[in-house]
């Protein structure tokens, strides 16, 4: 048993992952505080080949040296785009047939384990502040609410984190 190398690995350079297919699904940042965890939400939509992250109020966006740390370059491969107000961008979103899931703790939140992501529909998934969550106002938007089950005594995982998990359950058939 060995570790593979770099050039090994049969990555995309670039220009071929631009021009690649993505996977009909996007990722929305609602006031994000921490720019590492930005980052890291590039990264892993550049390795699931996420369509687009969007990036809303306060969440910082490139370039941006705490983004630049953790993305290590996914910032230039994914698309994403910058918009102050999360309501409109999930009412967009939702205009042009995407079903809107926030990850969050509510009281009609659907356990992660028990869904099963369709085919042929377009997702957004909506990850929210680090302590407050998703913004209050979006909720009548909707469609569905995710919760990752835990069993410590923390109230949530990282979002980052909670970004990988996630992400990893909706396309784990297609990896």
């Amino acid at each position: 048993m060995r570790k593979l190398k770099l050039h090994e690995l049969g990555r995309k350079t670039l220009e071929e992952f631009k021009e690649a297919e993505k996977n009909k699904l996007v990722v929305v940042l609602d006031n994000i505080r921490s720019g590492m965890n930005v980052g890291s939400f590039f990264r892993t939509a550049d390795a699931f080949a996420v369509e687009k992250l969007y990036l809303c109020g306060i969440t910082s966006k490139p370039p941006h040296r705490e983004i630049n740390k953790t993305a290590i370059g996914a910032d230039h491969s994914v698309d994403w785009k910058h918009n102050e107000d999360i309501y409109s961008t999930i009412s967009r979103l939702k205009k042009e047939g995407y079903t809107i899931v926030a990850v969050e703790q509510i009281d009609k939140s659907i356990m992660l384990q028990d869904f099963e992501a369709e085919e042929n529909i377009k997702y957004a998934l909506v990850f929210g502040n680090e302590v407050e969550g998703i913004s209050e106002s979006i909720l009548p938007l909707v469609d569905l609410c995710l919760e990752i089950p835990q069993s410590g005594t923390k109230h949530s995982f990282n979002v980052a984190v909670s970004g990988g998990i996630v992400l990893w359950h909706f396309l784990r058939k297609k990896m």
